[in-house]
C-alpha cells in the first residue's frame, strides 16, 4: 500500500538513499533538506509518515517533533527519528519528544524499511 512519506535530512546521501529505499517499496516522498521548511512542507503535502534527522541546522529533530505533535493535523503521523548520535539515554529522549521510533545511523537496510513497514502498518488507512 503506498504511503506518503516525508523526509528531513540535511545530508544529500542519506536523503537520496531514503527516499529511493521509500520509492522502491511503492511509497510517495517529499525531501526536505532544511528543518526551518519542514513543518510548512508536512502541512502541505499531508504525509502518513515522517522521518526526521535529529540533528539539523538552524532547527533540531527534537524541535520539530515538538511541532507536529502540537499540530492538530500532524499529531497523529508517526514520526520515524534517524540519528547518528546514539549515545546512551538517546533513543529514550528521542521518544519523549514524540518520535515514534528510532534508528541510528549508519542504518541498515533491511532495519531501517522493517520500522518504516511496521509505523505504517500501525498507523493504518489514511484519514
Amino acid at each position: 500500500m503506498s504511503k506518503r512519506v516525508l523526509v528531513v535530512e540535511d545530508n544529500e546521501l542519506n536523503l537520496k538513499l531514503f527516499c529511493d529505499l521509500l520509492r522502491a517499496h511503492g511509497h510517495e516522498t517529499e525531501a526536505v533538506r532544511d528543518g526551518r521548511d519542514a513543518f510548512a512542507r508536512a502541512s502541505a503535502f499531508r504525509p502518513d509518515l515522517i522521518i526526521t534527522d535529529i540533528q539539523l541546522p538552524h532547527v533540531t529533530g527534537l524541535d520539530l517533533i515538538a511541532s507536529f505533535r502540537a499540530d492538530d493535523d500532524l499529531a497523529g503521523v508517526p514520526i520515524m527519528a534517524v540519528t547518528a548520535y546514539a549515545g546512551l539515554g538517546d533513543e529514550e529522549r528521542i521518544r519523549a519528544a514524540g518520535a515514534s521510533a528510532y534508528v541510528s545511523k549508519p542504518i541498515s537496510v533491511l532495519r531501517f524499511m522493517e520500522v518504516v513497514n511496521g509505523l505504517i502498518e500501525e498507523a493504518g488507512p489514511p484519514n
